[in-house]
């Protein structure tokens, strides 16, 4: 299986430190966030990663290189401005094949596991387009997201779960996404819950969004200790 790392953003909120710096590049515990991301994917087995980039995205590839140093290939997916997340997936489509893919965004940290997720496919048609792993509310979104149900991902439930930004998909969630074109991933997935084509996993483990300068500071002293 590949694996997409999301690093187009511009990071509004991590101003003024992303102004000079594309927000993957930012440094937690010594290494930037995107190295652990990194580091993590090749331990669990992934070789061929997609990352796809914006805002100084030139710093991204003069950091990470053709990812080498990490024991894996890295191809970038360029784009000209930030195209949201399921048009950032859609216009990388050509690198990540036609198989179930594992997508990540690269401003969370976390020690999930990747090599617990996984996207259950028949041979004629998907069982599931999309599969994600959904987490305990952070006190900055306490509404969460979605729920599950019996393995399944649902609108609503008794607990509501916030997505972690893990996730796998099969690519013809992204079928009728025109290459190039700006696109939400959230809409896709609202579909795919009524057609009965997505699944979820509840995982407890370590999760941080690092969405301001203060998580950012908080999770270094963390990781610093």
């Amino acid at each position: 299986m590949k694996a997409m790392i999301l690093a187009a953003g511009r990071g509004e909120r991590m101003r003024p430190l992303t102004d000079h710096t594309p927000k993957p590049l930012l440094k937690v515990g010594g290494k930037p966030l995107i190295a652990w991301h990194l580091e993590r994917l090749a331990k669990a087995g992934f070789t061929e990663i997609v990352i796809n980039y914006a805002h100084l995205g030139a710093q991204i590839e003069a950091t990470l290189g053709n990812g080498a140093a990490w024991g894996v290939a890295i191809q970038y997916s360029p784009e000209k401005v930030a195209l949201e997340t399921a048009g950032g997936i859609a216009n990388a489509l050509d690198w990540l094949g036609e198989e179930p893919f594992l997508v990540v965004n690269g401003d969370i940290y976390t020690d999930f596991d990747f090599k617990g997720i996984s996207l259950q496919t028949s041979i004629h048609a998907p069982a599931s387009l999309a599969h994600l792993v959904l987490i305990d509310n952070p006190p900055q979104h306490l509404d969460g997201d979605f729920a599950i149900q019996d393995g399944n991902l649902t609108h609503t439930g008794k607990q509501m779960l916030t997505f972690s930004g893990v996730g796998v998909y099969h690519p013809s969630l992204f079928a009728h996404i025109i290459k190039g074109e700006t696109a939400k991933l959230a809409p896709l997935l609202r579909k795919a819950i009524d057609n009965h084509y997505a699944t979820a996993q509840y995982y407890q483990g370590i999760w941080h969004d690092i969405g301001t300068p203060e998580r950012l500071n908080d999770l270094d002293k963390l990781l610093k200790k």
